[in-house]
């Protein structure tokens, strides 16, 4: 809500609702003169009641009306009023309305204000009038029906005028909020009647035989439901797990975590950090107001900090406000945060990493989250530590031994995958370059295969560091490698290969185990042959820009003489 919107609310509050309690006072004076017991009694239900909500349908519904009712029909308007607003104040406090939302103790006032005195004035222009037999008189008692009624009506006009004109947006007048206030209204409608009804014949001892079962039957639903929230919360933290156990990459783990307890939980600010070496605590995660930012925060020790302290005892932490971490805290912590919930992230007994959500709202955690985050913990540990063995057999199953470039299974994938690219518009060109090591039988005859595998691994060594960024390299077999240029013409293509061919031919290879004399290192010249070819210049799939390529190594390189480069040419 906008900052004036606010103003205007506190001013409206005090130029009306101050003055209409005075008014009200001399136009409708109270029946009974000070507060007696009874009126007190009746104000501790009162309060009891809007402290104690029924869950029903995972909303809180507040039941005040059917106490309101016999306090009206006996006390009369100006205690029905007083005790309505008093109520209205244990509400609020009850569900810890946040620093920025204490705008709402005046327009709730407001509200409840005007709701008591049009369904007053209605009751009384009906000709109703106070401390009536009921059960005698039948239209004494359709009369404090239609104060109910009315009341509940005025009730719901003020809010949808609220939601209209304060928070801009329509109010859905015949929801799922409105048909179950309507039914537990239409409930509680003869609670309030045989309350008054009971008071007037028998006292203060009605407020017992009434007000303590409809205590405990809201004991009992709050403990239901938050019987019922716990399971729910243990429901998607299976369901949670499940779908972490399905990513397989690191990164994806971390985001649905965060994601997943940001829609679980209120949550403002989430880190997660990882114990290296044993020695200190680094921030590898970090999103703020829903946005990841950069891990530019310092390490933490054991036993520094909030997070420190949770690596250190292996133990969860929960802090309702700034005055309950302040003084522990080190290090980084955005001003406007509040409640903090911390729990270790464990793996085979061993803190591996530490996860921290915090909130700009104060009390925003519950013990039960605590609990629920420290199992979703232990999920997220798994899922990260399958995709680093994920990653770990990938890039095995990848990657050539011997000279640890990507092998012909990576390169037949990554060239479909690029054809791809050209096929949806996303790529324009692909240039292949092919190199085959001349006379290489005759380096593993002379000086063993093991001198023939020092070549290799030290040619992978000069084709990465020539291509860098600019492409891929891989082995394609035996002596031959490979080169993918992504949105490279032939005429660069060309020149790379060029530069390829005398980064192998201009300087030998030193070979430091060969059969000949092990005592001494041997430089050996080598030279290649290089094919190239072009996508879609020469070829329109990635079998035939591989032959193509293949075919100018062999007969434009190889038959030409060797240790030359040749591209390929359409017949």
């Amino acid at each position: 809500m906008k900052p004036h919107k606010r103003k205007a609310i506190w001013l409206i509050w005090a130029l009306v609702v101050p003055i209409g309690i005075v008014l009200t006072y001399q136009m409708f004076p109270p029946l009974v003169s000070g507060f007696d017991i009874e009126l007190i009694a009746f104000l501790l239900l009162m309060c009891f009641v809007a402290a104690m909500p029924m869950i029903i349908n995972n909303t809180p519904i507040f039941f005040m009306q059917w106490v309101s009712l016999a306090v009206f029909l006996y006390f009369g308007l100006f205690y029905e009023m007083i005790f309505m607003q008093i109520a209205i104040a244990v509400l609020l406090i009850r569900i810890r309305i946040p620093r920025e939302h204490l705008f709402r103790f005046p327009l709730n006032s407001f509200m409840f204000f005007m709701i008591s005195i049009l369904s007053g004035l209605a009751y009384y222009a009906l000709g109703g009038t106070h401390r009536v037999n009921l059960i005698e008189d039948s239209k004494s008692l359709i009369l404090s029906i239609a104060y109910f009624i009315i009341w509940f009506i005025l009730n719901q006009v003020i809010l949808t005028v609220i939601f209209y004109y304060l928070h801009e947006r329509k109010r859905e007048i015949f929801g799922k909020d409105f048909v179950w206030e309507t039914v537990t209204t239409i409930l509680t409608l003869p609670v309030g009647i045989v309350l008054y009804v009971l008071y007037m014949e028998i006292g203060a001892i009605s407020l017992l035989f009434i007000g303590v079962p409809f205590a405990s039957l809201s004991i009992i639903l709050n403990l239901y439901h938050s019987s019922e929230k716990v399971n729910t919360y243990l429901q998607n933290a299976t369901e949670i797990g499940h779908e972490l156990a399905q990513r397989l990459q690191v990164n994806e783990v971390m985001d649905l975590f965060i994601q997943k307890v940001s829609d679980m939980l209120p949550v403002d600010y989430a880190y997660i950090l990882d114990v290296v070496d044993d020695k200190e605590l680094q921030l590898i995660r970090r999103v703020e107001k829903g946005e990841e930012r950069s891990n530019d925060v310092r390490p933490l020790k054991k036993n520094e900090g909030i997070s420190g302290i949770v690596w250190g005892t292996g133990k969860p932490a929960l802090f309702s406000s700034k005055k309950q971490w302040k003084d522990i805290s080190r290090g980084y912590m955005p001003e406007s945060v509040e409640s903090v919930l911390c729990v270790p992230i464990v793996r085979s007994n061993k803190v591996i990493g530490v996860l921290l959500l915090a909130s700009s709202q104060k009390r925003a955690y519950e013990k039960s989250q605590l609990m629920i985050l420290d199992i979703l913990s232990s999920y997220f540990a798994v899922a990260v530590d399958n995709a680093k063995h994920y990653a770990q057999t990938k890039e095995h199953s990848e990657r050539c031994a011997l000279t640890k470039l990507h092998n012909y299974r990576y390169f037949e994938n990554l060239l479909t995958e690029e054809f791809q690219k050209i096929n949806n518009g996303n790529r324009k060109l692909l240039s292949l370059i092919l190199l085959d090591i001349d006379h290489f039988k005759t380096v593993n005859d002379t000086y063993g295969h093991q001198s023939g595998n020092e070549i290799l691994f030290e040619l992978a060594g000069r084709l990465s560091n020539l291509i860098g960024s600019q492409g891929t390299v891989a082995r394609y077999g035996g002596e031959e490698f490979v080169i993918l240029l992504p949105d490279i013409e032939k005429k660069d293509a060309l020149k790379t290969a060029e530069l390829v061919r005398q980064t192998i031919s201009n300087r030998p290879f030193t070979l430091k185990q060969h059969i000949e004399n092990e005592e001494q290192t041997i430089d050996v010249k080598i030279t290649a042959s290089i094919g190239v070819a072009t996508a879609l210049e020469d070829a329109d799939d990635p079998l035939a820009l591989i032959r193509h390529a293949d075919r100018a190594l062999y007969v434009g390189a190889k038959r030409a003489g060797r240790n030359r480069v040749a591209e390929y040419v359409k017949q």
